[in-house]
């Protein structure tokens, strides 16, 4: 049996969602050892365990807040040096990312990235991994121990299953070294809308909407749908919307309940990040565009007209 690590991001204090979907995947595999470290780290045990950990190393010093990757690369080279994992998972967020990258340097061995899919067993790890923009998906085998992979968030969709825990607090000692850059400042975005990878609905614009003042109609359709507004890699290059809204191969990869694409292609560095939502809606005036080829429900037409009469039907429907 596996012996198998999630590394639970926490930041700002508050558990990362990744480390629940790695767990529901790695508890398929063998015993699921899940490592937080910061402030908040003991607060996120309930929810590790209810989604498979069956052990919580934890650490909540304030070290882990202050300071940039380096402190968590230190505790992390010592616990696989002592305690031997065959394998040690990451989301594929931007500080997990650099957490990883640096273990993999301080331990000689290599890293798989951008993983989409997992297996384990007697014969090794092995992990699917897109290229081409999504269209195909090769698999790779970890040659050395412990395997180290980074897993694209929303891979796997978290569940529950309940189990005890046992805890322990690590005694942590970064070295000098590690503590030279340090966090002097935050800005955080503030919003009352609904995160772009949490919502159910994603009401996503392309270069077919003409300019970034048109974005305004799908802001009304997502309101109305108590969704989000996504973008492509196209339009926020142009500056027409913040890169916090792309989904794509280099932006988010979301899988709501329904996602509405107005006026995108449909190339498969978008495609890629979408591919996993429920219900596909596409509307563009090419009726040969790619992304009406996966849509669910394919409307040719001018998106600028059909996304108003769409909200004002939603609006009417529920009297607001």
């Amino acid at each position: 049996m596996a012996k198998i690590w999630v590394y639970a991001e926490i930041k700002d204090g508050v558990l990362e969602g990744t480390a629940l979907e790695l767990l529901t995947c790695a508890r398929k595999f063998g015993g699921v050892e899940a490592i937080a470290l910061g402030p908040g780290s003991r607060a996120s045990v309930p929810a590790l365990s209810a989604h498979g950990a069956s052990r919580v190393l934890f650490s909540e010093e304030a070290v882990f807040a202050d300071y940039l990757a380096e402190p968590h690369t230190d505790v992390m080279a010592a616990l696989v040096l002592e305690r031997s994992p065959d394998l040690v998972l990451f989301g594929f967020t931007s500080d997990s990312r650099d957490v990883a990258g640096r273990l993999a340097a301080r331990l000689g061995c290599g890293l798989i990235s951008n993983g989409i899919g997992l297996e384990v067993d007697a014969s090794g790890v092995r992990v699917q991994v897109p290229y081409f923009g999504g269209a195909k998906v090769a698999t790779y085998r970890a040659n050395q121990q412990p395997a180290l992979v980074l897993i694209r968030p929303r891979s796997f969709a978290a569940s529950e299953s309940g189990g005890a825990v046992d805890l322990e607090e690590l005694a942590v000692e970064p070295s000098p070294a590690s503590l030279r850059a340090r966090i002097v400042d935050r800005k955080i975005e503030a919003s009352e809308r609904v995160k772009l990878e949490d919502a159910k609905v994603v009401v996503a614009g392309g270069r077919g909407l003409g300019g970034a003042e048109n974005f305004s109609l799908l802001e009304d359709l997502a309101e109305a749908l108590g969704g989000a507004v996504g973008a492509s890699r196209a339009v926020v290059d142009a500056g027409w919307v913040p890169y916090s809204t792309q989904v794509g191969q280099t932006g988010k990869t979301v899988t709501p309940e329904v996602y509405i694409a107005a006026g995108i292609s449909g190339a498969m560095q978008h495609t890629v990040g979408m591919k996993g939502s429920k219900f596909v809606i596409a509307i563009n005036r090419d009726k040969d565009a790619p992304i009406l080829k996966i849509a669910d429900l394919g409307i040719v037409g001018d998106a600028l007209r059909i996304v108003p009469q769409v909200t004002q039907g939603i609006r009417d429907q529920r009297g607001t």
